[in-house]
């Protein structure tokens, strides 16, 4: 393998790894009610990288953490609105599990300001979803939720 592909694959993996600190952040702000700006440095500091009851965690891409994370924010009213058009009505958001609101977050951060194709970050946050919901179950769940954000949020990409 070439030092361009390992290059390749280690900024796809520290991008993955960021999209999962990303919704972890989220979830911590909703449950905690703690400003952005403490669970940011919270994460950056801890949880990014260094080892953490005797794990080695994966080193996460700050910057697109950051910015997954303050999309969500920014954003949170609009992408609550486009999640709720994706779900039945007897399901508003307001009912979904709070680590699926966080995962609906920031995959429609990415959508709504990244440059992530949609398709790229439904399957990123699908793969997100199976490392907290591992028996699989949400995740053709998650798939149609954001295949609806993704579509209503950049409907050119699937043309």
């Amino acid at each position: 393998m070439s030092v361009s592909n390992l290059s390749g694959n280690l900024k796809r993996r520290m991008k993955s790894a960021s999209r999962l600190y990303a919704v972890q952040a989220l979830f911590q702000m909703e449950s905690t009610n703690q400003p952005i700006d403490t669970v940011l440095a919270e994460f950056e500091e801890y949880r990014m990288g260094p080892e953490l009851d005797d794990q080695q965690l994966e080193e996460g891409d700050i910057e697109h953490f950051r910015r997954v994370v303050a999309g969500a924010v920014n954003n949170q009213a609009r992408i609550d609105q486009m999640t709720d058009r994706a779900l039945v009505a007897k399901w508003p958001i307001a009912r979904i599990d709070p680590t699926l609101r966080a995962v609906f977050r920031a995959a429609g951060a990415e959508m709504i300001e990244g440059d992530t194709p949609p398709k790229v970050a439904i399957v990123e946050y699908v793969e997100v979803a199976l490392a907290f919901f591992p028996d699989g179950k949400e995740s053709s769940f998650v798939n149609a939720v954001l295949d609806h954000i993704a579509r209503e949020a950049k409907p050119g990409s699937f043309v």
